[in-house]
C-alpha cells in the first residue's frame, strides 16, 4: 500500500483515538501535548496490529439489511418465547465448521453471530464455531452459511 493510500487508511483511526482523546480529558487544550503523541502512537499500533480492511459498499448495503432484518425477527421470536411460556423452547449448542479464515472477518462474523437474538458464540476450536441456540428444531447450520456468506461479501471475500 502507498503512503498516501495509508494515510487516508489511518485517517479515521486517528480521529477516532482524538475523539476519545477528547472526550477522556472532557476538551482541556492543555492535556493535547500529551494527547497528540498518545493519538499518533495508538494509530500506529492499532494500524501494525490489525491492518485496514477494505469495506465493499454493496456488500456493507446487503449486510445491514440482513443484519435488520434477522434481527427484528430474533427479537420478536425470544420476546414471543418469554411472554408465552407454552412456546417451545429447546435450547443446544451446536458446531458449525467456519470457512472464513482466521482475521477480522472471522472475528466479525463470531462478534455478529452473539449478537443477534437467540445465538451466541459459545466457543472456537480451530475453523469450528461452536453456538449456544435457543431452538435446536430451527435450521441453525443454514442461518450461520447465510450469515458468513453476508459477512465474506461485506470483506470483498469470496468462501470456498
Amino acid at each position: 500500500m502507498h503512503s498516501r493510500n495509508r494515510l487516508i487508511a489511518a485517517l479515521p483511526r486517528l480521529l477516532v483515538f482524538a475523539l476519545a482523546w477528547w472526550l477522556i480529558t472532557e476538551g482541556a487544550a492543555a492535556s493535547w501535548s500529551i494527547g497528540v503523541p498518545a493519538v499518533v502512537l495508538a494509530t500506529l499500533i492499532s494500524a501494525r496490529l490489525l491492518p485496514p480492511q477494505r469495506l465493499t459498499p454493496s456488500g456493507l448495503l446487503r449486510f445491514l439489511g440482513f443484519f435488520l432484518h434477522h434481527s427484528l425477527l430474533g427479537a420478536v421470536d425470544v420476546a414471543r418465547r418469554a411472554f408465552q411460556p407454552s412456546c417451545p423452547l429447546d435450547p443446544a449448542v451446536i458446531d458449525y465448521p467456519l470457512q472464513l479464515q482466521p482475521g477480522p472477518a472471522r472475528v466479525f462474523m463470531l462478534n455478529t453471530v452473539s449478537l443477534l437474538p437467540g445465538t451466541l458464540s459459545a466457543d472456537l476450536e480451530a475453523d469450528c464455531l461452536r453456538v449456544h441456540v435457543l431452538d435446536a428444531d430451527q435450521d441453525n447450520p443454514a442461518q450461520l452459511a447465510q450469515l458468513e456468506a453476508r459477512v465474506a461479501a461485506l470483506f470483498g471475500l469470496t468462501l470456498p
